[in-house]
């Protein structure tokens, strides 16, 4: 009798800790473009009237931490981000405003230990994650300008930027899967961010946080998820070695974002910070390279990724915008 209770009170443990770790894959799964961004010189001036196109692919693998109450251990996690964007700059209130929209794909596989037996598990997908839209303005120092007037300008102010992001339930997800890339739910950024130019040296200060609607699906298709917010803070220091190549220092700190499922105790608070370099190369007058590395310097809960990005970028301006 004794025994049999200890079996199955043994294998209730395993489920939930297979349960956590799918969970966890669950956030690890979707392209680590929330609290983990490094993004210099978000708000450096541009003539109105730019469209760009990018696309770019990213590999992020290595640890994952867990609460040391949760009976998990050896975590590794792989992920490819393949992302395809558009963006434009146009006027508005005679400030220069940049919208974008990204569309990413991601496909990975995240390997583990589970329960006090350290059954190896395994779990990969692949799919559509969320569309992500950014709405930008710069409030001081960089009002809209045509290319020709742009040109005529020395762009030495101080900057004084705000942007809003979002991130719409558009990726795949099955309610009674688990393991989904979608979120099934919205979430929002507002973020101000201050730069200022320095002979050659360029310097960003940005301060945000993401805030989530709840998932009222979440697995198994009747349960409700909520979050908390996730604060982050970014640091950048950029050299300018001519135009449109430079390289860039990067440092983020992200905290919070506790999940609770079913009104139950918040579990996954996170106190993470990550560090990077990014290079600017020029390809020709209208297009670019951006290749950046990022790695996670202290992790508390989450993943502490090596991150290696590449994105091609193509300019052209409206007509209008060169008279």
């Amino acid at each position: 009798m004794q025994h049999a209770q200890r079996s199955s009170g043994l294998a209730s443990i395993r489920k939930c800790a297979t349960l956590i770790f799918a969970c966890c894959a669950l956030f690890l799964l979707r392209v680590s473009v929330t609290a983990q961004e490094l993004e210099p010189r978000a708000y450096s001036p541009s003539p109105t009237g730019a469209n760009f196109l990018v696309a770019g692919f990213g590999r992020s693998s290595g640890e994952v931490v867990f609460d040391p109450s949760v009976q998990v251990t050896d975590v590794h996690a792989t992920i490819y981000s393949p992302v395809l964007g558009l963006g434009r700059t146009f006027g508005l209130f005679g400030r220069q405003t940049l919208v974008t929209a990204a569309l990413p794909y991601a496909f990975g596989k995240i390997d583990g230990k589970v329960g006090p037996q350290l059954q190896q598990e395994s779990i990969s997908r692949s799919g559509l994650a969320d569309l992500r839209l950014k709405f930008s303005i710069n409030l001081r120092g960089s009002p809209a300008l045509s290319v020709r007037e742009f040109a005529k300008a020395k762009h030495r102010d101080l900057l004084i930027g705000a942007s809003l992001s979002v991130q719409a339930p558009s990726g795949q997800y099955g309610p009674t899967k688990l393991i989904n890339l979608g979120t099934n739910r919205w979430a929002l950024r507002p973020e101000l961010g201050i730069s200022y130019p320095w002979k050659k040296f360029y310097f960003d200060v940005y301060a945000g946080a993401w805030f989530f609607t709840e998932n009222d699906r979440f697995f198994p298709g009747n349960s409700v998820k909520e979050q908390d917010p996730l604060t982050g803070l970014q640091l950048h220091v950029s050299y300018s070695f001519r135009p449109k190549l430079w390289l860039a220092f990067d440092s983020t700190w992200y905290g919070g974002g506790d999940a609770i499922v079913n009104g139950g105790e918040p579990t996954g608070r996170r106190n993470n910070s990550r560090a990077g370099v990014t290079c600017s190369l020029p390809v020709g007058k209208m297009q670019s390279i951006k290749i950046s590395y990022s790695n996670g310097v202290t992790a508390r809960v989450g993943s502490k990724f090596n991150t290696v990005a590449v994105s091609w970028q193509f300019l052209w301006f409206d007509r209008s915008s060169t008279r």
